[in-house]
């Protein structure tokens, strides 16, 4: 088999239930005939709750508190990214490319200081409208700010390419006002709104344009060397959304695909506070570190209070409308495949930095409460061959991608020390097999007015997750407990599941640098 082209898609903040094959009412037929067409893992979860962490790992292949980006707000090392899948396969003769929302750097930093790199607001009028990369091991790179409403696209002389074409034709101020125009039906929930944003302008649209142009290029080029009878240089493109992130702001038509009476509820969905180990209040309602600055954005944009059943009815729909937004986006982008000949010697794979509360426990957004919803994510792999119509319910993580990328080009990606390729379970190798999947984060008090140093087990039945400061934790048996009701870390009848799942966290690589890296910017 020649060495195949390589398209990673992936979304910010969706989890892993939430496509039409996994049961819930969300439209995203693109996706699940992607599903029909490839292998979906079941049991796949992030190495990292928050964006910055999950994103770097992947790219390198290396535990959070390993490659130092152990929270938001924490700068990749650039000469660990290098050594990551990006730069290693570009060494391999790869055309290499990022498009959309990265987050690999710290968008703000304190004081508005620059930190000079390209994704930090106050720096990115450094970098020329015809910059292009390199950028973390990509040779070229087509990258948003943020591509989340709360703060909107950054005008001339800042931002970055989607900001500047958002900007370009003049009607950049035009565009915002119809992004805060309320569309009906109004909307009575948090952070959520029916967007009058025209979709042309979204940024899962300009993705998609971006990406469709890519692929098209890359077919047109790949075409040429065949027909000179020279060998095609593949590529490998990460293609990241920014949705369906808060806000929940879905554009028109989007906005109106799902019902909020139609939309299906989590069964479990108040506090029981009292039943949980103590961070999970102390997370909720402690006031929150930092400069006045980042604990404001703290307190009104990365917290929700409780929702009514109405109010969730209404986030849900309209998350769900940014998801089907993005599944549009992934349509394009496999039709763009196809169209370029492309299709049959690409491994296409699909997946999130993260999930979402989504209401689970009276939770929204995202927190250090490692609840399923915001643990697991979707994973699924299509190309040659992977077998169709496949699921894998063995515990794997997004930070094995590195090593596959690595495994599929024949190429050693020499950072992914913590990675482990899933090809041999995807082709049903002898003793292929995974006993568990790991997470970590350790968080200072920006966030939530606590520091945290977390770690999480995840098998194929069952998770534990254990703060290392305070010695407590939580563990939940998944199979008869599926909506994490009962916390049964210090029951007795289950010390031996304790001590088994301890065991394994205890048996992560002692390979975590002194000091850890310091934060440039608020988590």
């Amino acid at each position: 088999m020649k060495r195949p082209n390589i398209l990673l898609i992936m979304s910010d903040q969706h989890r892993g239930d939430c496509f039409g094959f996994e049961g819930r009412r969300v439209w995203t037929p693109h996706l699940d005939l992607l599903a029909q067409q490839g292998t979906r893992f079941t049991n796949c979860i992030t190495p990292n709750v928050v964006c910055m962490p999950a994103r770097s790992a992947i790219l390198t292949g290396m535990l959070p508190l390993t490659n130092g980006v152990h929270d938001n707000g924490i700068d990749l090392d650039e000469s660990i990214a290098a050594a990551g899948f990006a730069g290693s396969l570009s060494k391999a003769g790869y055309d290499t490319r990022f498009i959309g929302k990265a987050h690999f750097s710290s968008n703000h930093s304190y004081a508005n200081r620059p930190t000079g790199r390209c994704e930090n607001i106050p720096s990115s009028h450094l970098f020329s409208d015809d910059w292009t990369g390199p950028y973390m091991g990509f040779e070229q790179v087509e990258l948003m700010q943020l591509g989340h409403n709360y703060w909107l696209p950054e005008g001339s002389p800042g931002g970055l390419h989607y900001e500047r074409w958002y900007h370009r034709d003049g009607m950049g101020e035009k565009k915002n006002a119809l992004y805060r125009q309320r569309l009906a039906p109004q909307t009575h929930a948090a952070q959520t709104h029916n967007s009058a944003l025209p979709t042309a302008w979204h940024n899962s649209t300009w993705v998609g344009d971006r990406t469709v142009a890519y692929i098209a290029e890359q077919g047109r080029q790949q075409q040429q060397a065949k027909q000179k009878g020279a060998e095609a240089k593949p590529f490998c493109a990460w293609v990241s959304m920014a949705d369906p992130h808060h806000p929940f702001d879905a554009p028109a038509p989007w906005c109106w695909m799902h019902r909020p009476d139609e939309v299906d509820i989590p069964e479990l969905r108040t506090r029981d506070l009292d039943k949980r180990p103590w961070w999970h209040r102390a997370a909720l309602e402690n006031t929150p570190g930092g400069t006045p600055e980042s604990r404001k954005v703290r307190e009104e944009y990365s917290r929700m209070p409780q929702q009514t059943d109405a109010q969730l009815r209404e986030i849900i729909a309209n998350y769900y409308g940014m998801i089907s937004l993005v599944d549009h986006q992934v349509g394009r982008i496999l039709s763009a495949l196809d169209d370029a000949g492309l299709a049959d010697n690409t491994l296409v794979v699909f997946t999130s930095d993260h999930g979402e509360f989504l209401g689970d426990h009276g939770l929204m957004l995202k927190g250090p409460m490692h609840y399923e919803g915001l643990l697991r994510v979707g994973l699924i792999m299509r190309g040659p061959n992977i077998a169709a119509d496949q699921q894998i319910d063995q515990p794997v993580s997004t930070l094995d991608l590195a090593a596959t990328f690595g495994d599929c080009a024949s190429t050693v990606v020499p950072s992914a020390v913590h990675s482990k390729s899933l090809y041999p379970l995807l082709t049903g190798a002898p003793g292929a097999h995974r006993d568990h999947a790991y997470n970590e984060w350790r968080l200072g008090p920006s966030r939530c007015g606590v520091a945290l140093d977390l770690r999480t087990v995840r098998t194929r039945n069952a998770k534990l997750t254990f703060e290392l400061t305070s010695g407590v934790g939580e563990m939940y048996d998944l199979r008869n407990d599926p909506h994490e009701c009962a916390n049964l870390f210090d029951d007795p009848q289950r010390r031996g599941m304790r001590e088994e799942l301890m065991h394994r966290i205890l048996s992560r690589p002692q390979d975590i640098p002194t000091p850890l890296n310091e934060p440039v910017g608020p988590a």
